[in-house]
């Protein structure tokens, strides 16, 4: 998973735009960014998000520069354990032609202080969006933990792993009828990313307007 064999791979499978969204940290965005100009695909700078509550939330930046700053702030305000490779692996920061160029210290997977209560409204500060990964899933999903999407947390969006799951979740979750809908690969391996069989209109193909398109209240 360096960024050129990621974005090398999205341009196999036909995908004009990826989101590089790992646990805790953007420091591998501005690698994947780049080497996405080179292989002609745009890349989404991100986070997966791990809330107080051991929730998954997408967390995507129009630019590289909110990511970091974003980055920085979720650094500081998480579990600080030190990193054990020979149990987890390497955590390990790339640039953009697949060499090292650092290392986290601390272990990415641990929960963060930040609630999915104020997540998107923390993350709209610094110009982003943030959703609820996965609800479908049975462990670190909004609805497994709390069983609800509550208004409160003022998503507009939300993603599902099986989109096939969709119909059933509205009819007990009816605030999903008021809620863009995603379905992301949630890749961790290059064997995961999916085809381009998803798609969704925009103006232009940027950060910026795929953020804004899924930042809009379900019309």
């Amino acid at each position: 998973m360096t960024p050129n064999n990621i974005t090398g791979m999205a341009k196999l499978l036909g995908l004009d735009v990826i989101a590089l969204t790992d646990h805790n940290t953007s420091l591998n965005c501005g690698a994947a960014i780049e080497a996405g100009k080179r292989n002609g695909v745009c890349v989404i700078p991100g986070m997966e998000l791990t809330t107080s509550e051991d929730i998954h939330a997408v967390c995507l930046f129009p630019t590289l520069e909110r990511a970091l700053d974003w980055s920085e702030y979720v650094d500081n305000h998480r579990i600080k354990v030190k990193n054990r490779a020979e149990i987890y692996g390497r955590q390990v920061i790339m640039n953009s032609e697949d060499e090292e160029i650092g290392e986290i210290e601390h272990l990415l997977i641990p929960a963060s202080e930040i609630s999915i209560m104020n997540a998107h409204k923390i993350v709209a500060d610094f110009g982003g969006i943030c959703y609820p990964a996965h609800i479908d899933r049975d462990s670190l999903s909004i609805l497994s933990v709390l069983g609800e999407i509550d208004e409160y947390c003022g998503f507009t969006t939300a993603e599902l792993a099986d989109k096939t799951k969709l119909e059933g979740l509205r009819k007990l979750h009816p605030i999903l009828d008021t809620l863009n809908i995603v379905t992301n690969s949630d890749a961790h391996y290059l064997e995961n990313m999916r085809d381009a069989e998803n798609s969704m209109e925009l103006e232009e193909l940027s950060a910026e307007c795929i953020i804004s398109f899924l930042n809009r209240p379900k019309g």
